[in-house]
């Protein structure tokens, strides 16, 4: 059943809520590994609530949400051990958006530590993909986009990225993950990451069901110094769309699926991002990183153990006990990266990377509506394969994401075809605020 098709029958009662809700907290239950915290007795009260009195544009949805961003009362650790049982005294703006309109959280999804990684591995709960369980599903909203496609039941999952966290385990799962334009969605009550690179966006099985999911979330929040003022432009129409030449260098089966989608395109070339992105989203991301989760150090925040020793023992001792390996390593480049002496030769010159790329893509979009390329290099992976990978080899996954990250603008990955069975996805990606772009082409993709 289509979300709206559910939605309509909810209003006028023909469908009850309280066994829609019954059926997908059981498949969250029965799930290969994609939740961490299933909220039973209050997504239950809120169905019965709502079965009686079915106000609210999305009265009745379930919701999944990713375990970074913050619901009240149920615990929210962003995949970490150092946040472990903490449960938030206020939810984020999104869940009292969603919750307004009558939506139902369900739980909470899987997800790399605070974001850190691409196929959901750096958790002590790891994602299984339906397709095969021995696979990943990618990440970091790996548990999100793993349970979107494995529900039976009306559901939209909402989903974190940072340098391609939504449009990566949507491309693994086979799924539709929307990230809008850095800024469209308030950050209140999200677990940062990076800050000037974290959005929250939406995971769902079509690209009508994620769109639905985007447009009640999204608007102006003044506990948001980052959120824009400015709605989504209201232009559909698709005039020019360009391949990424860059992006074409994968295997050649889903260069074949990628470009069987698509009708009438040009090629062009962005040199600078393929040079300089993937380099420039690191420093910046991990320097901010390092940032944000100082404040992890057993006094304030997180997990604590018995004071003793000097402030430089216990905060070492702290952090070494609770953070991954994963963590630590990101935390040790990022403080590197912004250390005095090294400031301007790598955190700043990253910056100004990032301010080159902006540009070709804005020169870009002055002739085209919307860039395509494949959303990952490969389809999902073996664990087995993860394992035998290298730091850097697991970054170099990102090297077709971080680009429109890095750059703020919204991109959509939905599933082309499949490879031996795996999904492979195509990411369409817009100029700032043109989202609508994106819906119409990625509908038009979809339905071919």
């Amino acid at each position: 059943m289509k979300i709206n098709e559910y939605l309509e029958k909810v209003k006028s009662k023909e469908i009850s809520v309280v066994k829609t809700v019954e059926k997908i907290l059981q498949e969250a239950k029965n799930s290969p590994n994609h939740f961490t915290a299933i909220s039973r007795s209050y997504a239950l009260e809120q169905a019965e609530k709502i079965e009686k009195n079915p106000e609210g544009r999305l009265a009745g949805l379930p919701i999944s949400v990713k375990d970074g961003v913050c619901v009240k009362n149920i615990e929210s650790s962003a995949g970490s051990e150092i946040l472990k049982n903490y449960r938030p005294p206020f939810s984020a703006t999104v869940i009292n958006k969603l919750e307004k309109e009558g939506a139902i959280i369900i739980g909470k999804t899987s997800q790399d530590e605070f974001g850190f990684g691409g196929f959901s591995v750096n958790t002590k709960k790891i994602p299984k993909n339906p397709h095969d369980l021995a696979r990943s599903c990618g990440g970091s909203s790996g548990g999100a986009a793993g349970f979107t496609s494995f529900a039976t039941q009306p559901h939209i999952a909402l989903g974190e990225s940072t340098g391609g966290s939504i449009a990566n385990p949507a491309s693994f799962c086979g799924v539709a993950g929307l990230t809008p334009t850095y800024g469209l969605v308030s950050r209140y009550g999200l677990i940062d990451y990076a800050n000037s690179l974290d959005k929250i966006g939406t995971i769902a099985k079509t690209v009508s069901d994620a769109f639905l999911g985007l447009y009640h979330i999204a608007g102006y929040d003044e506990k948001d110094s980052t959120s824009l003022p400015q709605k989504m432009l209201q232009e559909k129409k698709v005039k020019k769309i360009a391949v990424i030449k860059e992006s074409l260098n994968v295997d050649k089966e889903i260069k074949d699926i990628i470009l069987s989608k698509l009708k009438n395109y040009d090629t062009i070339s962005l040199p600078s991002i393929k040079k300089y992105s993937l380099p420039a989203y690191y420093l910046i991301a991990l320097s901010e990183a390092s940032t944000n989760l100082a404040k992890y150090c057993g006094l304030r925040y997180g997990q604590t153990l018995p004071l003793q020793g000097g402030y430089n023992e216990f905060f070492t001792e702290v952090r070494s006990k609770y953070f991954s390996k994963e963590a630590k390593r990101r935390i040790i480049l990022g403080t590197f990266a912004r250390m005095s002496g090294f400031r301007d030769a790598y955190y700043l010159k990253a910056l100004k990377a990032r301010t080159l790329i902006i540009k070709e893509y804005k020169k870009a979009f002055k002739k085209y509506d919307i860039l395509v390329s494949p959303t990952m290099p490969v389809t999902a992976p073996k664990f087995s394969e993860i394992e035998k990978l290298s730091p850097l080899e697991n970054y170099m996954m990102d090297i077709l994401t971080v680009g429109p990250n890095l750059a703020g603008l919204p991109h959509l990955s939905l599933n082309a075809g499949f490879k031996n069975k795996l999904p492979v996805g195509i990411m369409l990606t817009a100029n700032h605020l043109e989202e609508e772009k994106l819906r119409a082409l990625g509908e038009e993709v979809e339905n071919d």
